[in-house]
C-alpha cells in the first residue's frame, strides 16, 4: 500500500492562544470582557451572517456572567516578539456566551455543520472549541460523585461542586476513522441504515475502555465489514464536537478483499470503489458523500488526488 502523508483537517486548524493561565483570575476576565469579541450560542447553533460568525462586544451584552460566558483564548500583537505568552501584548481577548436559560431573539443562527466549511482557521479553532465547552456545561451539570449540583469556575473550564468541593472538568471521547484500501488501491466504503440510499463513508467507532487505537481499528473494521487489515498509517486528527469527540484519522490496508460484508445491524450495505466509479457515481447522482468538514471527506479526496475538488463536487449529507 502507498501510504499517504498526514493530511490537513478543516477543524483541526486554530490560531487563537487558549491562555489557560488567565482563566484563573476572576476579576481579570469580569475586566477584559467589555472591549471582548464575543461569540453567541445556542442549541448547537452560533449567531451568524452569510456563513461567517458574528462577534459582538461584550458590553454589548450586558455584565460578564461567570455561569454562561466562557473564556476562549486571546490574539497577540502581531510585531510581539515571539517571547513567552506571559511577555506579550495581548490584542484582542475572546468568549462565547452560552444561552441556557433564555433564547437569543435572532434568525441568523446556524449549526457548524453549515457554516464550517467557510470559516477561517481562527473561527474554527474558537467555534470548536465553544462547542465543545457549551456541550460539555448542557450534559454535565452535577457532581459524578455525589450528585449535587455544579458552579461554572475557571473562565467556563472547570465545574466545582457545591458539596464536596470537587472539580469537573471537560472530556472528550477518543473515536477513530479508517480509510479501508485493498493492494488495488481501492476503497471500501460503507453505508449506515439510518443513511439515506447511496450516502456512504468510511468506517469510525469510539475506542473502548483499555483499548489501544490499533485495536480499535481492527475490531471496528471486522465489525461493520468483515475484513482483517494491516499497514496501519496515521493521516490526522480533528476535533469533532458534536456533542465530544477527537476523530482520529487512519488508512488501513486489507488482503481479503473478497471477505468484505456488512454487519447487517449497523451498516447495511458496503462497496469497493475506484477513482474511476467514484467519479461517476458522483456524476450520476447515485453516490453521496460525508460533508466537507469531515475527517471521512478529507481522507477520499486524499486518496482520489488533485482531482478531487472537481470530480467530486455534488450530493453531500450528513446523514
Amino acid at each position: 500500500m502507498t501510504s499517504q502523508k498526514p493530511i490537513k483537517l478543516p477543524l483541526s486548524m486554530a490560531e487563537v492562544d487558549r491562555a489557560a493561565h488567565l482563566r484563573l483570575d476572576e476579576s481579570y476576565l469580569k475586566d477584559t470582557w467589555k472591549n471582548a469579541q464575543v461569540l453567541q450560542f445556542q442549541d448547537e447553533k452560533f449567531l451568524s451572517n452569510d456563513n461567517q460568525l458574528t462577534f459582538v462586544e461584550g458590553k454589548q451584552l450586558g455584565d460578564y456572567q461567570s455561569q454562561s460566558d466562557y473564556f476562549l483564548g486571546v490574539d497577540y500583537v502581531e510585531s510581539a516578539p515571539l517571547s513567552s505568552s506571559s511577555e506579550r501584548k495581548i490584542s484582542t481577548h475572546y468568549f462565547v456566551r452560552n444561552y441556557v436559560n433564555e433564547e437569543l431573539s435572532v434568525e441568523n443562527l446556524r449549526t457548524l455543520r453549515e457554516i464550517g466549511a467557510f470559516l477561517s482557521p481562527r473561527d474554527i479553532g474558537l467555534s470548536v472549541h465553544a462547542q465543545g465547552l457549551a456541550n460539555w456545561h448542557k450534559k454535565h451539570p452535577r457532581c459524578s460523585q455525589c450528585g449535587a449540583a455544579t458552579t461554572v469556575i475557571s473562565g467556563g473550564s472547570v465545574r466545582r461542586c457545591l458539596i464536596d468541593e470537587s472539580e469537573h472538568y471537560p472530556r472528550t471521547d477518543s473515536a477513530i476513522i479508517v480509510l479501508v484500501k485493498d493492494d488495488q488501491d481501492r476503497i471500501l466504503l460503507g453505508r449506515q441504515k439510518v443513511w439515506p440510499k447511496n450516502r456512504f463513508s468510511t468506517f469510525a467507532g469510539f475506542v473502548e475502555p483499555g483499548e489501544s487505537f490499533e485495536n480499535c481499528l481492527r475490531r471496528e473494521v471486522m465489525e461493520e465489514a468483515g475484513v482483517d487489515i494491516s499497514e496501519i498509517n496515521y493521516l490526522g486528527s480533528q476535533p469533532w464536537p458534536f456533542p465530544a469527540s477527537l476523530m482520529i484519522a487512519f488508512e488501513a490496508l486489507t488482503t481479503t478483499p473478497e471477505k468484505a460484508r456488512p454487519d447487517g445491524e449497523e451498516i447495511e450495505e458496503i462497496r469497493w470503489f475506484t477513482r474511476s466509479d467514484m467519479k461517476n457515481a458522483i456524476a450520476d447522482k447515485i453516490l453521496i458523500l460525508p460533508l466537507e468538514i469531515s475527517v471521512a471527506r478529507q481522507m477520499i479526496k486524499a486518496w482520489y488526488g488533485e482531482n478531487a475538488d472537481k470530480d467530486l463536487v455534488g450530493n453531500e449529507s450528513w446523514r
